[in-house]
């Protein structure tokens, strides 16, 4: 069994585990909330949060999902823009945990990350207010909807950087599951959002380093997971932070 299997395997296990017995929405899952999940036992991205990788067992595994990672050169940006991924946030992918469940997407990840969560009257689904334990930079920001941007939904595998790397060619489908699968989405503090922009791991990594390992391995699960290849810095970086 390869580890492309794998990670597909652990990924419908923990799909099944966090809707078993529980409603469609993130929200209704956020009422018993867990501390932050390893990315290792965390493949369908149902799990809050993002917990440092360590232990030599652990960052082996890691290793050697980054190993598995394809590499070719970055291509040209020609054609991108973020409607080339569907709406912003709009429940209409079809293939990724949480996908039309009545709540948009960014709802959706602020459920599953934030704390103390506080919704708008009336709505199952819009956050207004909540605590987030950043895994970018370690903070606990007690955030409201009226400073939206002190909090944003990184895309962890950027949208502009998959676009690069093969996505123009994929269908609108593929695409959409892409921009919207919690896998691939980590609630993160705004500002260190803004300075991430589209870059991949050889160029910018998490200012908190503890949580680099983990950072890159999620980075993995998301291009394998999409057989996205990398390119062959960002490779290198990845594993260097998992040594």
């Amino acid at each position: 069994m390869t580890t492309k299997d794998v990670v597909a395997l652990l990924a419908g296990a923990v799909i099944l585990a966090a809707l078993a017995g529980k409603g469609t929405g993130a929200g209704e899952a956020a009422a018993g909330h867990a501390a932050a999940a390893s990315p290792l036992g965390n493949a369908g991205g149902t799990l809050p949060g993002l917990a440092p990788v360590t232990g030599r067992a652990d960052r082996a595994a890691a290793r050697a999902l980054v190993h598995d990672l394809r590499v070719r050169g970055r291509g040209p940006s020609t054609g991108y823009a973020r409607t080339r991924y569907g709406d912003n946030w709009a429940d209409t992918a079809t293939g990724v945990p949480y996908a039309r469940n009545g709540c948009r997407t960014r709802d959706d990840l602020l459920a599953r990350d934030g704390q103390d969560l506080v919704y708008r009257e009336g709505s199952p689904c819009v956050v207004v207010a909540m605590r987030l334990t950043d895994p970018y930079t370690g903070r606990t920001i007690d955030w409201r909807k009226s400073h939206a941007d002190d909090v944003q939904v990184d895309h962890v595998v950027p949208l502009a950087y998959a676009w690069r790397m093969g996505s123009a060619r994929w269908p609108m489908s593929k695409r959409l599951d892409f921009a919207n699968d919690p896998l691939n989405l980590l609630p993160v503090d705004g500002a260190a959002n803004e300075q991430k922009d589209a870059s991949g791991p050889a160029s910018w990594l998490p200012p908190q380093r503890r949580i680099r390992c983990a950072y890159v391995t999620r980075f993995a699960q998301v291009a394998l997971k999409y057989d996205m290849p990398v390119t062959r810095a960002d490779k290198s970086a990845m594993l260097t932070q998992c040594r």
